[in-house]
């Protein structure tokens, strides 16, 4: 563990403060998304499909980049690495605010996504950096603040849109990131540690490509590429079990539990995004429901502060998190069923996502337990890490997988692919609920790694 005299100056207070605020960055990228589509294809005269890319491409750049940035961030490298993804994600906020096009704002997208990595550093630092009384409600907060950020993030972007269209959002965006990076440069400390082996270069290829690639083909029906990504998907698995210092310890899968909460993982992301892309969209359909960009903004309310809630009051419960697991995958299957026969009004659908929160904070608040009651205290990190991927991997599935089923199918197919996506989600994680062979358990106090 670093010391605290490593800091460049200013208090735990202060501190913590930065590190609640690069968290919120990462909350505002995720508010920059699935509201905006219809307004995106409007204002650049594209199809909703090729909108819906500016909200997968950042997702997709998130994915890769999470492993990539937490390997170059175990080390002496963790400040600049930090300091280096605010500026990615600044110059990404930039980008779509200027009249670049279409193209433009998928670049800028792409660089804003790379700031989902910045959450689990924002951890590291701070169980590295505050004194061992102040990290677990420092953890906590941080964590609050990833859901809660999101929330107040849509009705903000989509107050803004209204104001000034697209670009008003990014240029928010741009502003608070420019002041986010200055504060972290006069607070965040320097690691003392060293990096632990180099970077995996050859796995984050493997990855980039194998992810491009088949979203590419869900997306756009390049089903040669899909082809072509599954075959270096494989590669990447055989390479990264071969590697010393891989860049996704999939070794960790060999443990029933840490791959059960993956497996659902992956597959309860393809279905969160599935409802949140088609709700978003079904509220501004013209001719349909016809709200405003700022209403289908104010819709993620609900999925985020009822998520909240959930994860909160599964806590408090102290229910067997393998239990919780599907319990929540049931509720968001329910939350589809209801948008499949009930979606006529917006008071509904806000419903709809209401039960969605209460599924995907049961769900996403289960998978840290079951991985952190799985493995020994050395690896919790590298688990929780694995799952944060499969994770965000899942969410740019869904996103590419609703823009081909609004187009070639609507809104029931939509729902009844979430239907039998968050049915196998929950058929996978009733596998955790069978008996496992009696072991030493991790010290508790590895829980302050949770995320939500």
């Amino acid at each position: 563990m670093t010391t605290l005299g490593s800091r460049r100056g200013g208090s735990e207070r202060a501190l913590l403060v930065v590190l609640v605020l690069v968290v919120v960055v990462v909350s505002l990228v995720s508010s920059l998304g699935a509201p905006l589509v219809p307004l995106i294809a409007a204002t650049h005269g594209v199809s909703l499909s090729a909108a819906q890319w500016t909200l997968t491409v950042a997702l997709l750049a998130g994915a890769v980049a999470t492993p990539v940035l937490g390997r170059l961030g175990d080390g002496r490298l963790r400040r600049p690495v930090i300091l280096g993804t605010l500026v990615a994600v600044v110059v990404g906020c930039l980008l779509g605010a200027m009249p670049l096009g279409y193209v433009g704002l998928l670049v800028g997208r792409a660089l804003q996504g790379v700031g989902f990595g910045l959450m689990p550093l924002a951890m590291t630092v701070a169980r590295g950096h505050l004194s061992p009384d102040r990290v677990r409600g420092a953890v906590a907060l941080l964590s609050v603040t990833t859901i809660a950020g999101v929330g107040v993030g849509y009705p903000i972007s989509g107050a803004l849109s209204l104001w000034g269209g697209v670009p008003a959002s990014y240029w928010f965006g741009f502003g608070l990131g420019l002041a986010v990076l200055a504060a972290a440069y006069w607070v965040l400390p320097t690691a003392e540690v060293p990096r632990r082996g180099r970077l995996d270069v050859v796995g984050a290829v493997l990855v980039g490509v194998a992810l491009t690639s088949v979203l590419l083909a869900v997306g756009e029906g390049l089903w040669v590429l899909g082809a072509v990504g599954a075959v270096v998907f494989g590669v990447f698995v055989v390479f990264e079990l071969r590697a010393a210092r891989p860049l996704v310890e999939l070794r960790l899968l060999r443990r029933r539990r840490v791959l059960v909460a993956d497996l659902t993982g992956l597959v309860a992301g393809v279905g969160v995004y599935l409802l949140m892309s088609a709700a978003t969209r079904v509220l501004q359909e013209p001719g349909g429901l016809g709200a405003s960009v700022l209403v289908a903004s104010c819709a993620m309310v609900p999925f985020s502060v009822v998520s909240l809630l959930a994860s909160r009051l599964s806590g408090l419960l102290r229910v067997d998190q393998a239990v919780l697991l599907p319990v929540g995958c049931l509720l968001f299957a329910a939350a589809m069923v209801l948008f499949w026969s009930q979606r006529d009004a917006v008071w509904l659908i806000f419903v709809v996502l209401g039960v969605a929160g209460a599924g995907a904070g049961c769900t996403f608040a289960a998978m840290p337990g079951l991985i952190v009651d799985s493995v020994p205290t050395t690896e919790v990190g590298s688990a929780i890490g694995v799952n944060q991927v499969v994770r965000t991997i899942g969410y740019s599935g869904g996103s590419a997988l609703s823009a081909a089923l609004l187009a070639q199918g609507g809104y029931d197919t939509v729902a009844a692919v979430g239907v039998a996506v968050m049915l196998t989600a929950a058929a996978f994680s009733a596998w955790a609920v069978l008996p496992r062979s009696a072991g030493p358990r991790p010290p508790r106090d590895e829980l302050l790694v949770l995320d939500q």
